[in-house]
């Protein structure tokens, strides 16, 4: 069983219909496994740049400060002891934690199909036939989005293309909102994080065909 999806032009006219694999665009969503996948990618992009030093790492304090007896002083060894100051930490963060997470192949992809599926299910998926702007200008990407959404004041658009447009990905990269990139790095988070997304025939296929011979294996 499968559905069908309007197709646009650049115009925002309606040129035709497409069919879409219930497989992929049909499926219901777990927002438990979704949930495990967004913070596993989140986890994954996270960086470990707090540092603080141990005693092993702290300047100086080669030499024992005063003899071990006779002085009436308490014992020590080294002032890069962590209970002198200026002395090493204890348990602090250190740039060699690791916070990635695993999720397996199947699960990420699970997800996938859910989050495309919300989109088709909330009419929130638009396909145009193909995007093409002659040359590098802002202005002629913020029309074409204007056309979909006239009287819309704040936009959260995602833009797959079938390959990597450098026009076009150079005349949207300053427009407030709207995040665009070639189809085979579209992900969970990024499907979550925007309201609309939009996507040409050509990436809609590319789509299909990964999706759908995974799905078989």
């Amino acid at each position: 069983m499968s559905s069908t999806i309007t197709i646009y032009n650049q115009n925002a006219e309606k040129i035709g219909e497409e069919k879409l694999n219930s497989h992929i665009f049909g499926v219901k969503a777990n927002k438990s496994l979704i949930h495990q996948v967004v913070v596993a990618q989140l986890a994954n992009r996270r960086g470990a740049y707090s540092h603080t030093k141990t005693r092993g790492q702290v300047r100086g304090g080669g030499k024992k400060p005063w003899a071990q007896k006779g002085t009436g002083r308490a014992r020590v060894g080294s002032i890069r002891s962590p209970l002198w100051r200026g002395g090493g930490i204890i348990f602090g963060p250190t740039n060699e934690r690791n916070f990635s997470l695993k999720v397996n192949k199947k699960v990420k992809r699970q997800a996938l199909l859910m989050c495309l599926s919300d989109k088709v299910l909330e009419n929130k998926l638009f396909v145009l036939d193909k995007l093409e702007i002659p040359e590098i200008k802002t202005k002629v990407f913020v029309q074409i989005l204007q056309k979909f959404f006239p009287f819309a004041k704040k936009l959260k658009v995602i833009i797959c293309l079938e390959d990597k447009n450098e026009t076009a990905m150079k005349s949207a990269r300053n427009i407030k909102g709207v995040k665009i990139m070639p189809v085979t790095n579209l992900n969970v988070y990024d499907l979550l994080s925007n309201e609309n997304l939009f996507i040409t025939l050509a990436g809609l296929k590319t789509i299909e065909t990964r999706l759908k011979l995974k799905n078989k294996k």
